[in-house]
This record gives C-alpha cells, structure tokens and sequence, in this order.
C-alpha cells in the first residue's frame, strides 16, 4: 500500500463514470491546468481540517475526513464554512447498491447544495413528470443540452415520451435561445400565469443521473421507470480524477464533474446568460482533493 493509500483510502477512487461525445474546443478545459479558475470559496478551513487529520462521524461513528459519505454530513468542518449552492434546477442521483460510498462523487453534490439534490439507492426510483425531468446519459437518441429545452417543448406538446421517438431535429443556435427574463410584471398577469409563462420557456424541473461504474449503469438505465425520459448527452470533457477506471479513457467523467459541466451548459444555453462561475462550488472538496492527492503522489514519485 502506498504512502496516499494509507493516507486517503476514502478518495482511493471515484469510479461514477459517464461516457460522453467528442467536443474537442472542451477538451482543452481540463488539458493542461484542470480546474484552475474556478471561482471558489476559501478552502482554508479544509486545509486545517486536513491537518488535523481524521475524526470520528457523529451519526456513524466511521474514520472520515471532512465529511461522512455514508451520512453526507460535515465531520470537523463547520456548516458556515462551507459553500451553499442554489441550482436553477433539482439533481436527483440514483446510485448503484454496489457502489461503494467512499468511491463516489455524489455525495459532494447533496453537502453543497442540500436543498437541491436527492440521492437514491437503487433500485429506489421517484416517480417523474416525464416532459419536465432528463436523464444525463449517452444514447443513440440522447440530445445535446443546447436542444433539450425545445425537445421537451416537443414532447409536452405532442403528448408523448416515448423512448423510440425519433430524436429532435437540431436547429439553428438563434432558434434555441431562451429569455433570460420570464418573471411577468405584477400588473399584466397573475402570479399562476407568470408561472405557466416561465415553464412554456423552461419546462425542466429536475435532472437526473446515475452514480455506479460504467459496467454498472446499464441495469439502472434500462429500468422501465426510467425509459420515458429524455436522455441528454453532455459535451466531451476530460475527467480530471485522480485515479481513473483501469481500461476506461479519460473521457468517462466523475458524477460531480458531470453534475458541474450539466449546469453550465444549462446556464448558458438554455438560460441565455454569461457563465460567471456561479457552479464552481460544486468542485469545492473535489478541486481540493485533486490537488491534494496529486501533491501527495509527486512527493512518492509516482507523477
């Protein structure tokens, strides 16, 4: 066992992968300097909270080191000194039963951003409102982001959500634009109106992914509670996991990594807004972990 190893057993992988298509103006993103840029909270309280070393879980009682991924709690961090995120939607993550929790990413999600993210463990599936909730996973019928909304417009107005529809035709980047405004002035229209106004420009309520190994996901994705949705396909992006899947490329992203690039493409394409790193606490543990454990791997050699 190495010297990381014994170190940090609890981020000794993150074997939630996705596979996703070939974008190569994103590669360059992740290439040479991942995850710098970001806009981040301060992470000095990780730094004494990694100095101090391990502590026993409240709830659990386990060994953890800045949070308990069995119970997503805080463990000698405070709450105050971490970042809260809002999402402009929910993020439901069904994870595999045999996904091991201290080898998944998820869990950073529900701590950053609790009120927006739910987890399940498969095979416990919520029920959904098929024309308002996608399913971020590669399929010869999944769309890009950029064309989502109007698919679900597509759907909704057609009445179906048929998995074998044939998928929505691809249009123009000025027919797509969505209204970065859709809040109704008080005096033209009641406030049901102004809601009915916000979902026929953006019908999406929730996302959902899957957390388990590549090998894993096809029992979660074929599920028939699953196979109305619409599946969207995010652009490629390099991982930048510190340990990837033995066999898998570089490609195959990290839950959290996919949560994280979903949303800003969200921002951007389907809100019409400027991206200003409104999603970057989203990397908050992991940008830190990267570092962290590739720091410890050039001081054994091994980088």
């Amino acid at each position: 066992m190495s010297s990381l190893d014994r170190h940090h057993p609890l981020y000794s992988s993150c074997r939630d992968k996705s596979a996703v298509p070939v974008d190569s103006s994103d590669v360059h993103e992740l290439g040479e300097q991942p995850l710098q840029g970001l806009k981040l909270a301060s992470q000095a309280v990780l730094d004494t909270a990694q100095q101090r070393g391990r502590l026993k879980c409240s709830k659990c009682g386990g060994s953890r080191m800045f949070f308990c991924y069995t119970c997503c709690s805080l463990v000698g961090v405070n709450t105050q000194d971490i970042p809260v995120i809002k999402l402009p939607v929910k993020i439901d993550i069904i994870k595999h039963p045999n996904e091991t929790d201290g080898k998944s990413t998820a869990v950073h999600a529900k701590i950053l951003a609790p009120n927006d993210v739910t987890m399940y463990t498969y095979p416990c599936i919520p029920e959904f409102e098929k024309d308002e909730v996608v399913l971020v996973f590669p399929g010869p019928g999944a769309v890009s982001v950029q064309d989502m909304i109007q698919c679900l417009r597509d759907r909704s107005n057609n009445g179906s959500v048929d998995p074998f529809d044939e998928p929505c035709v691809k249009r123009l980047k000025s027919e797509v634009q969505t209204p970065t405004h859709t809040a109704k002035d008080p005096q033209s229209g009641t406030p049901d109106e102004a809601k009915s106004s916000e979902s026929s420009v953006n019908p999406l309520r929730r996302v959902v992914f899957i957390d388990s190994t590549w090998n894993q996901t096809n029992k979660i994705s074929t599920d028939e509670r699953l196979q109305g949705l619409l599946q969207v396909e995010l652009k490629m992006r390099k991982t930048c996991f510190w340990r990837s899947q033995k066999g898998k490329p570089d490609t195959y992203l990290a839950t959290i990594e996919a949560i994280y690039y979903f949303l800003k493409d969200f921002h951007q394409h389907c809100l019409g807004q400027e991206y200003s790193g409104e999603y970057d606490n989203l990397l908050f543990f992991y940008s830190y972990l990267h570092q962290l454990i590739n720091k410890a791997k050039t001081s054994a050699g091994k980088c």
